[in-house]
């Protein structure tokens, strides 16, 4: 709290008698103060002792902020390339013209689409322009696959799988089971505890089964930190076994819990980043496999500090995390939602354990979106279109020129990725490929003449 502003969350932790408890979190502060104060409060308001050691609070200003994220973002996203030009018998070529193309991204940055897109030539050509990763909105859910029992109808997805495939875009698997009951389907509510089960064990085989091997994810209980629709009903370790089912049918796919205002805000007593530890321990310690951290990040006013405090906090687990669902609050004014898209946007991108964002800008007809869209209906950039681009084009090395020195070498920093390089020394070229990987070490690569 300042002299001008109101109570803010800024970050929470569970707090246990007898222990040490690690909080971490922050603020940004948009206005000069006098004050600031800091209070420590229990979640249900009952006065406590606690006990604070080794506190600290380190201000940066914006500027300050940013060279932070530039610096993470030099070091974890990009790499060192030295290209040793030579001729056939190993002599060195000095004076070669070098001519280097990224040509595709490690990090996947993606958006869901709706099955608007099949056979929508200009929707299409905008998204393969842009993204090398996708997620479907809806078309995966059980209400939409099985909106009766027992008739179940993927023609949707195969289409939408048929065009993700074709530009050779990764996606990921949304989802197995939601347990919000509004979106669980409505024949699902009559069913009793023994029909239950027999439907939920049908609905992994089904999917599963006929998507062994396609998606790279699936979020397999969609937002049980909020919601308990099959717990409630099949005991409390019906998820465990959603779990072991999903990895049975598909042991190569990475399972995810996927939760909202994680990192959206501290406010939310459900999806405390301690919350989603703890129900991330007791899945591993009731076997789940190769699980992965899904925060959706459907931001009204994002908090950077916070985002980075709970990606820190979450990136202790050494699990792949992923920002699966971002996106700005409708009730943001299209320029402040560009702006705001771009804080997300750097934080996740700056953070070394984010493996992949998705946004969640499906375009349905008449430019409708779920919050925030990045086109108009046309295809023409809104604010927030703009501000993908320009942030895509910043995180891409594209075409590097340059001459092979007096050691026959040439030296560039490049974005992770695929690279083709072309070489031309005299009248005699030469052409090639090669990996940029994660590594701290500089990438040498030799190409004869």
């Amino acid at each position: 709290m300042t002299d001008r502003e109101a109570y803010n969350c800024i970050g929470t932790v569970t707090a246990k008698r007898g222990c040490w408890s690690f909080l971490k979190g922050g603020f940004v502060s948009y206005s000069s103060s006098n004050l600031s104060l800091l209070y420590v409060q229990s979640s249900d308001e009952r006065n406590v002792n606690i006990t604070v050691a080794s506190a600290s609070l380190q201000p940066f200003t914006i500027e300050q902020w940013r060279m932070n994220q530039q610096y993470r973002i030099n070091t974890d996203r990009k790499r060192a390339v030295t290209i040793h030009v030579s001729d056939g018998r190993g002599g060195r070529l000095q004076g070669a013209v070098v001519t280097v193309e990224q040509v595709s991204k490690d990090f996947p940055f993606g958006s869901a689409i709706a099955h608007t897109i099949i056979g929508n030539i200009p929707y299409q050509k905008w998204f393969v322009d842009r993204f090398n990763a996708a997620v479907f909105e809806n078309e995966l859910k059980w209400y939409a696959t099985e909106p009766k029992m027992g008739h179940t109808n993927y023609t949707l997805a195969d289409r939408m799988l048929e065009f993700v495939r074709a530009y050779q875009i990764i996606v990921r698997g949304h989802n197995i089971f939601w347990e919000d009951p509004i979106y669980t389907p409505d024949w699902v509510h009559n069913l009793t505890g023994p029909e239950l089960r027999k439907a939920v064990e049908s609905r992994i085989h089904s999917l599963m089964s006929k998507y062994r091997e396609e998606f790279i994810h699936w979020d397999v209980s969609n937002e049980m930190l909020h919601f308990d629709f099959y717990e409630r009903r099949l005991g409390a370790g019906a998820t465990l076994d959603f779990f072991r089912a999903a990895h049975e049918s598909d042991p190569l796919t990475t399972l995810f819990m996927n939760e909202f205002n994680v990192v959206e805000t501290c406010g939310d007593e459900s999806s405390t980043v301690d919350e989603y530890i703890e129900r991330l321990r007791e899945l591993k310690e009731g076997g789940v496999y190769m699980d992965g951290i899904g925060l959706e990040g459907h931001f009204t006013v994002p908090n950077p500090p916070l985002i980075r405090g709970v990606l820190d906090k979450l990136a202790t687990l050494r699990l792949p995390v992923w920002l699966t669902e971002v996106d700005i609050s409708s009730e943001i004014d299209k320029e402040s939602q560009a702006i705001y898209l771009e804080e997300v946007l750097r934080e996740g991108f700056s953070h070394p354990s984010v493996n992949g964002i998705m946004l969640w800008t499906a375009l349905h007809p008449n430019g409708r979106c779920y919050q925030m869209c990045l086109t108009d209906n046309d295809f023409r950039n809104l604010p927030a279109g703009d501000t993908v681009d320009r942030l895509l084009k910043e995180w891409e090395t594209g075409v590097v020129k340059g001459r092979s020195d007096e050691q026959g070498a040439f030296s560039f920093y490049g974005f992770l990725g695929e690279y083709h390089v072309m070489v031309a020394y005299a009248n005699r070229t030469a052409k090639s490929t090669f990996s940029l990987l994660r590594g701290d070490e500089t990438k040498h690569f030799n190409i004869q003449l």
